[in-house]
């Protein structure tokens, strides 16, 4: 999945260095204690790359990160990519387990970790074929590790001579794994330069100062500060997100930028203080990986200056749908248009076209497309759908539908619909009910095993503080709002919903209790589901 080599092409470190070059004393990154100007850290980054360079890396070797966010991890990415590796960010939310397929799969070469994860380290460096001495710890000393001040220390001051190619790989990003083996999703320059571009017209650029507090190694974090550096604003690393302190952080650096998950924006705005914080620097905020609820956007906009600014679209690419929540304000139900050079279709389970107003699997092309699945021909395959004129299209596994206006509706994950009675229900319509009722924070509805219907939508709710109320009655009112076929067998009311890193519900867990082990069923009857 190549794409066309431009002329003009200058890769994503070349850029730093012009403005190390051109505004030396700007700054750069910003983590807790450590300042970095442009001069100073594109000095750090080259140090790196040539101490990679010295320790044998050559053109597409493969260097993983598993580590907190931090000054030194942006400096080990970028250090990469100018040695002419590609980088392979590691979660540490994903088992040791997980991790070690990562490492072998990717052929990893070097690994760098902080001191939260030496122990997940040991474990990957003792499985995996690594350069000698390649085992590099950040933030201390440990038997095993050379830590990094001392890996950099020596390094030569010159820009290593790598020529840099846009078809050359930029990262290999895991997916979490949680149904089977993870997949690499692989991104080029080429790909990664054509992001950074695209955020010019949304303010990034010098005077940008794009607060990050996001997990580094996703790709909705790079979304953000790699288009920071890249064209000359500063990046602020959030080490460990929490809502005052994001706060606090966003006041005192003058933050203009910032991209955040939902949950992030939820748990911001209901902290108890947020009005006594002066967050009129913000020109700019953005939400992508999960679905937001209107009532959240209304109250972002509401409260928070700033246009804000919703993007949907996968981490492998292939067409990407925006929302300008308060330009689109009667639109807050969707997830807006597809953007500019991009284009996006609903299609059957036949692989036909469907019109305006049916639903269907997602299908989108653009200017961002990954190369593959690495090592996965069969999977890099199975993702693709070709139009009748053979332009290829990514399946995002994602049900929706276009209204008359060219707005996206999203309906469901296909693997999270409910199939109840012969009947599609949809998760998220249900969703979106419950988070009406003015006693509920956060839902999330699931399908349970049902002895009359097959399944039946399960919601699961999270109460406003200060907020008691009978599951029973949420239930009347909810289903006084659905239709037949929709109608939710029960409530049941939980302290929190479990979510990874980017804020995604895990409903895989949630589901799981009901459908290992003897359950009643919502209409009094005992059965013993074994599958899932």
């Amino acid at each position: 999945m190549e794409q066309e080599q431009d002329s003009t092409f200058i890769d994503i470190s070349t850029r730093i260095s012009r403005f190390a070059y051109a505004t030396p004393d700007a700054e750069a990154v910003i983590a807790d204690s450590d300042r970095f100007t442009y001069r100073d850290f594109d000095l750090s980054v080259t140090r790196c790359a040539n101490a990679l360079r010295a320790l044998g890396v050559e053109a597409g070797d493969r260097v993983a990160i598993l580590a907190s966010p931090s000054a030194a991890y942006l400096q080990a990415f970028l250090g990469t990519l100018r040695a002419g590796g590609c980088v392979c960010p590691l979660s540490p939310m994903a088992s040791p387990e997980q991790l070690e397929l990562m490492v072998a799969d990717s052929g990893t070469r070097v690994l760098f970790v902080s001191m939260d994860m030496i122990e997940t380290g040991r474990r990957l460096a003792a499985a995996s074929s690594l350069l000698p001495g390649a085992a590099i710890l950040f933030d201390a000393t440990a038997d095993g590790f050379v830590n990094y001040g001392d890996f950099v220390i020596g390094a030569s001051n010159e820009m290593p001579d790598v020529q840099i190619d846009p078809g050359m790989l930029f990262n290999i990003i895991y997916s979490s794994g949680t149904t089977g083996a993870p997949k690499g999703i692989m991104h080029n320059h080429a790909t990664r330069t054509t992001t950074l571009d695209r955020f010019k017209d949304i303010g990034f650029g010098p005077g940008c100062r794009s607060l990050v507090a996001t997990p580094l190694y996703s790709n909705t974090t790079l979304a953000a500060w790699l288009p920071t550096l890249g064209l000359g604003g500063a990046v602020i690393v959030m080490p460990k997100f929490n809502a005052r302190a994001y706060l606090e952080l966003a006041e005192r650096e003058r933050a203009t930028h910032t991209i955040l998950v939902p949950v992030q924006y939820q748990r911001i705005l209901a902290e108890p203080t947020f009005n006594e914080f002066d967050l009129r620097s913000f020109s700019f905020k953005m939400t992508t990986s999960a679905p937001m609820q209107s009532r959240l956007k209304e109250e972002i906009v509401r409260r928070w200056p700033g246009p804000l600014l919703e993007m949907y679209g996968l981490t492998e690419g292939g067409g990407i749908c925006t929302l300008d929540v308060k330009a689109d304000a009667g639109k807050l139900d969707t997830v807006g248009k597809p953007a500019f050079g991009c284009v996006i279709k609903i299609i059957d389970d036949a692989g036909n076209e469907l019109l305006d107003g049916q639903v269907g699997e997602i299908v989108g092309r653009g200017p961002i497309m990954m190369q593959g699945y690495h090592n996965r021909p069969v999977e890099s395959a199975a993702i693709v759908w070709n139009d009748s004129d053979g332009q290829r299209y990514f399946r995002s596994g994602d049900i929706g539908w276009f209204d008359s206006e060219g707005y996206l509706h999203l309906s469901d994950r296909k693997k999270d619909m409910i199939i109840s009675g012969g009947f599609n229900v949809y998760a998220s319509d249900l969703e979106a009910v419950l988070c009406r009722h003015p006693a509920v924070s956060d839902a999330a509805v699931i399908g349970i095993p049902s002895i009359k219907w097959g399944e039946s939508p399960l919601g699961l709710v999270v109460l406003r503080e200060g907020h008691q109320v009978d599951p029973a009655i949420i239930l009347d009112w909810a289903n006084g709002q659905l239709g037949k076929t929709q109608r939710l067998s029960s409530i049941e009311v939980r302290g929190l919903l479990p979510r990874n890193t980017l804020g995604k519900v895990l409903k895989r867990d949630l589901r799981a209790p009901y459908w290992k082990a003897d359950v009643r069923s919502d209409d009094g009857q005992t059965s013993s589901i074994l599958r899932q």
